[in-house]
């Protein structure tokens, strides 16, 4: 039988072996094989199943020891639909309209555009209507969007490329704004990724990325069924850890928030009702979409010490 293939993995961002099994599904993915585990991989409303969370005793990250390799992932990956594809469209675009909205209040919105992971492009098009950018880099591995997210950049230059994890077709120092939407919790290693990328910020530079907030409320309140807890991400953040992590990778100034997102009414039943063990493929209600800070954070971070005289204040005033 094939099984997950990385076992007794050492913490991400600090590299310790010492951790601390804390959170586990009623079936741990690491006692199933990948036949098993493939029907569990995608969709938010079916039976809980994930690898075993622990936490880093030395820096207090929330990770999976045991995970898929990077072959494994591909697959799996292959498979997928569009991110949040059942949340609906509308939702997901106003929702990415106030990612943006943070990053455009602090001003910077010149030099190129790097997005790794931008699904179908909510972003993209927003940067390309309001900003100054230069070249748009965008990496997506879903060639079946790639037409969109053209489209979505409005004429402006665009290079689409299917690697996530290589950058080495953009140039150093050239970045004015970089983006993460939901991808930095499904790295394998994190750290090198965001080593890469603060390579390619100009040194008045924004990286934003958006995580899920392993700290929040509702992570409390749900347990293990909060729905972040899943196959698909190999460690969880909270502020601290992510500040942590960043600091690690080099950046020079972090700020953490909670974000905004967009919800429909319809759907958050569905979800409340799935945290007390009732499933409902439909209910009476609207699905008209609400805004909440609902266990998400929205991260800033400047690459160099320039950068990092006048970013804390900057980010600040355009929370």
């Amino acid at each position: 039988m094939s099984r997950p293939a990385i076992t007794g993995r050492n913490c991400p961002l600090c590299g310790s072996a010492d951790a601390a099994a804390e959170i586990r599904s009623p079936v741990p993915a690491e006692a199933e094989d990948m036949a098993a585990l493939e029907p569990f991989w995608f969709g938010i409303e079916k039976a809980r199943r994930f690898f075993t969370y622990h936490r880093c005793r030395d820096c207090g990250l929330l990770y999976n020891r045991d995970f898929f390799d990077e072959a494994q992932l591909a697959a799996l990956y292959s498979s997928m639909p569009p991110n949040m594809d059942v949340v609906g469209d509308d939702a997901i675009a106003a929702t990415q309209k106030g990612y943006f909205d943070a990053v455009a209040a602090l001003g910077l919105l010149g030099g190129d555009y790097l997005e790794i992971g931008p699904d179908v492009g909510h972003i993209v098009r927003q940067a390309a209507t309001r900003g100054r950018f230069g070249r748009f880099w965008l990496m997506e591995p879903n060639r079946a969007v790639h037409d969109v997210l053209r489209a979505a950049a409005d004429g402006r230059p665009a290079t689409i490329l299917p690697d996530m994890m290589d950058l080495s077709a953009v140039p150093d120092g050239t970045v004015g704004l970089a983006v993460m939407v939901h991808v930095l919790d499904h790295l394998l290693d994190p750290r090198a990724m965001l080593a890469a990328i603060r390579a390619k910020l100009r040194e008045d530079g924004v990286l934003m990325i958006v995580t899920h907030d392993e700290g929040s409320a509702l992570r409390r309140l749900l347990g293990a069924r909060w729905p972040a807890f899943c196959l698909q991400h190999p460690e969880l953040y909270n502020p601290e850890t992510i500040r942590r992590l960043l600091e690690r990778a080099g950046y020079a100034a972090v700020t953490v928030r909670r974000s905004t997102n967009h919800f429909p009414i319809d759907f958050l039943g569905r979800q409340a009702a799935q945290a007390i063990g009732l499933r409902f493929k439909r209910l009476p209600l609207p699905r008209r979409a609400v805004a909440l800070r609902l266990g998400n954070i929205l991260t800033l971070a400047a690459p160099g010490q320039a950068a990092a005289e006048g970013a804390p204040a900057r980010f600040e005033s355009a929370a």
